[in-house]
């Protein structure tokens, strides 16, 4: 039996041509793919991260005014994980049969839809609801983006692609720390809270995008009007290269090997990595206003915002430089364990120092390492992987790994509330970041090898 997962290019036949007659081929096919791609599919992700966070900027005023406890607000956020969680495979094998142009146009209008909705909650019972919703929603668009860049990026130029794309997170949290702010200071207008402004003006933009990804994304390289036929050619050619030293799946029926791919200790080395990672994604990207407003000395909400903003700005800057200097050294391993070292060092300061400045410094450390890390983190999979695991490969560690997006909040939120404090939390990330790294050490990630000239070509057409 045929594996469900779409093949997203056609090989040419016919032996492929030296590497030194076609570079320039090479480069400039992935310098027109990253234009016409890149730009887009980072506003899709910086809509998409925004719905995601703005719950942590809600929080500010919406905790007060609903009557939460931080357990009820951090479950919240569980909540839309598990969501997320449970309907990012079938997510995933949706856009691998009805294509990506369908599958995110139709998801980003109804999550863009259900985020919006969220400002009608009046309880700890109604925000549960529509988190969920939105975790519903949402669950395939990260993973379904992460599947979609294999179509499109030969292994040698995704780090930097990967970066590039992955860079609306630090982005969006920087921006939207001060956006939210401002936003919440529009608390009354029109009798609306605060926080019900900013679900409803950082939702509908989902809803609106959703709409233009159907005449703009493009399923496949071959169905790409904006290439020219050589350009196919050239860039099919790069990826069959690249496919052709896939994994080879056991023997055995198609369905059993696919099966026995997806529960490998490959598999799970990488799902557990990914799940210790994961918690401190959830740390910047949940509690980052909160952990500010309790060193910030009774701060306004603009001005939480723009500190807040700060370590973003820092990790827009280490996730390019890092992602350039890994591609150009085509070494994946240290380039993955040694931001999450510093961003474990980045919670602890947060944690131990009393000084407010050292403890921004150390959420910039913690930011920076951990959103590095994942960039790093996802050239990685594709390797261990065959061909046709790779979509479902992808989802499932995705899936897993996000357990710790869906766990954080309530084990942090329930530790503050035992604590007064957030230092317990930030100590606990900390030590799965260093588990984390143990586990990276002995995943089967290839050896550093001798970069290709071309890996230029992504961060030139940036």
């Amino acid at each position: 039996m045929s594996s469900p997962i779409a093949t997203p290019i056609e090989h040419p036949p016919g032996p492929l041509p030296a590497a030194d007659a076609t570079l320039g081929a090479d480069q400039r096919v992935i310098q027109k793919v990253s234009r016409h791609l890149l730009g887009f599919l980072f506003l899709l992700f910086v809509v998409s991260f925004l719905d995601r966070i703005n719950i942590g900027f809600a929080g500010l005023t919406m905790v007060k005014d609903l009557g939460l406890t931080s357990t009820q607000f951090g479950l919240a956020t569980t909540l839309f994980y598990l969501a997320y969680i449970a309907c990012g495979v079938p997510s995933n094998i949706a856009l691998a049969r009805i294509g990506a142009r369908r599958w995110i146009g139709t998801i980003m209008v109804a999550w863009g839809l259900a985020s919006t909705a969220t400002m009608f909650a009046t309880s700890a019972e109604s925000l549960y609801f529509w988190r969920v919703l939105v975790g519903i929603t949402e669950a395939g668009f990260l993973p379904g983006m992460l599947l979609y860049l294999t179509y499109w990026f030969p292994s040698a130029y995704r780090a930097r692609a990967n970066a590039l794309f992955m860079i609306a997170m630090p982005v969006t949290a920087g921006v939207g720390s001060a956006l939210s702010g401002l936003i919440l200071g529009l608390d009354g207008t029109y009798g609306l809270k605060g926080w019900q402004w900013l679900f409803l003006l950082e939702g509908l933009p989902a809803a609106v995008l959703g709409i233009v990804v159907y005449g703009y994304l493009t399923d496949t390289p071959q169905r790409a009007t904006w290439l020219t036929d050589d350009e196919k050619t050239t860039l099919s050619r790069m990826l069959t290269a690249e496919h052709t030293s896939d994994p080879v799946p056991p023997a055995g029926s198609a369905r059993r090997s696919l099966l026995s791919e997806l529960s490998s200790s490959t598999v799970l080395k990488f799902s557990v990595a990914y799940f210790c990672l994961v918690n401190s994604l959830a740390m910047v990207a949940v509690w980052t206003p909160l952990i500010v407003k309790s060193f910030s000395g009774g701060a306004s909400n603009s001005t939480i915002g723009l500190l807040a903003a700060i370590p973003q700005v820092c990790t827009i800057v280490g996730m390019v430089w890092w992602g350039r200097r890994s591609d150009q050294a085509q070494e994946r391993r240290w380039h993955l364990v040694l931001p999450m070292l510093f961003a474990a060092l980045g919670w602890l300061m947060t944690a131990w120092s009393s000084q407010p400045a050292v403890q921004l410094l150390g959420v910039c450390f913690a930011s920076t390492g951990a959103y590095t890390a994942m960039s790093i983190f996802w050239t990685t999979p594709d390797h261990a992987l065959s061909f046709r695991a790779r979509a479902l490969g992808i989802a499932v560690i995705n899936a897993v790994g996000n357990l710790g997006s869906a766990f954080n909040p309530l084990i942090v939120g329930w530790l503050k509330d035992l604590t007064h404090s957030f230092s317990t939390g930030l100590v606990y990330a900390s030590v799965l970041l260093v588990v984390g790294c143990a586990i990276a050490l002995i995943l089967p990630i290839p050896k550093a090898s001798k970069a290709p000239k071309a890996t230029r070509a992504v961060g030139s057409a940036a």
